[in-house]
């Protein structure tokens, strides 16, 4: 029975906060992959906190969890990539799945693996430390490929993700990705109405972003859902896209939500059933795709 992944010889992105941001014109170079490694590095130990999976967070995870329960067949082979700290990798191997998980920061590698101990779920949770950037490395064969909250906008060059992922993918397999988007009406607003305009525009810039996060830099792009899905239509069709995060305030004003929270539920409805409306869904602090292997 294949169970554990095989590495080659030579060898989950946060929300924008209100951190100094920089626009850049280029993809990320090998030592902003370096910078951004640090970065999720220095948060792994409380990244299950407020930080990284609060009630904002939470709500987004289980859109995902449920997409890829949808698509991918019961008891199937998910690859994780950009892990965190594992609580995706957890979950789906709860309802049932085989999951090898893999990021870019270890010591959130660390963390998914004391998770998966902890849960005694050794056996349906393998844990490497690799980057997006360097799927050639592995040589494996699953149903189904997720990453949760932005890895992807990490990552140099998408079509190189693409043609790695249509290799590690079975015939008819789905890609299910939450991508961070390019326009977050809620971020526009926040930010314009503080009169912190080039904070506002901070998603309009080409190439990778500056992101603060810890006094570090996670270096990001950020698309729109048909940015994104051009580098995978050579090898994949779009099954569908949705919003996430739209007329919710993003993660990082989970205050504001704290402090609003049953005004913030009806919107959190509206999300539910408007966020897959033409033009709707090119919008939000996130968007998640669903993708096949053609």
């Amino acid at each position: 029975m294949r169970g554990l992944h095989k590495l080659r010889p030579g060898h989950r992105a946060v929300p924008a906060g209100s951190a100094r941001q920089h626009p850049r014109h280029s993809p990320p170079d090998e030592a902003q992959l370096l910078d951004t490694q640090r970065a999720f590095d220095s948060v792994a130990a409380d990244y299950d906190g407020p930080r990284g999976n609060n009630e904002l967070i939470q709500r987004m995870r289980l859109i995902l969890w449920d997409t890829v329960h949808s698509v991918v067949p019961p008891g199937a082979r998910l690859l994780d990539l950009g892990c965190g700290t594992g609580i995706d990798a957890l979950e789906f191997a709860r309802r049932g799945f085989h999951v090898v998980a893999t990021d870019w920061s270890p010591l959130m590698v660390e963390r998914t693996r004391a998770r998966a101990a902890a849960a005694a779920m050794q056996s349906r949770v393998t844990v490497a430390h690799l980057g997006i950037q360097q799927l050639a490395r592995l040589d494996d064969e699953f149903d189904g490929i997720y990453s949760n909250f932005g890895p992807l906008n990490c990552v140099p060059d998408l079509g190189a993700v693409a043609t790695e992922c249509a290799r590690l993918l079975r015939p008819g397999g789905s890609l299910v990705f939450s991508v961070m988007g390019r326009i977050c009406p809620w971020e526009l607003g926040h930010y314009a109405l503080r009169g912190r305009f080039k904070r506002a525009g901070v998603r309009a810039a080409r190439g990778a972003t500056a992101v603060g996060m810890n006094r570090h830099t996670i270096w990001t792009c950020y698309y729109l859902p048909r940015e994104f899905y051009r580098a995978f239509s050579g090898q994949f069709s779009l099954q569908g896209y949705r919003a996430l995060g739209l007329f919710l305030p993003p993660p990082y004003l989970v205050d504001y939500y704290r402090r609003r929270r049953r005004w913030c539920e009806r919107l959190g409805r509206l999300d539910d059933r408007l966020g897959a409306l033409p033009l709707l869904r090119d919008m939000g602090d996130h968007f998640l795709i669903v993708l096949r292997r053609r």
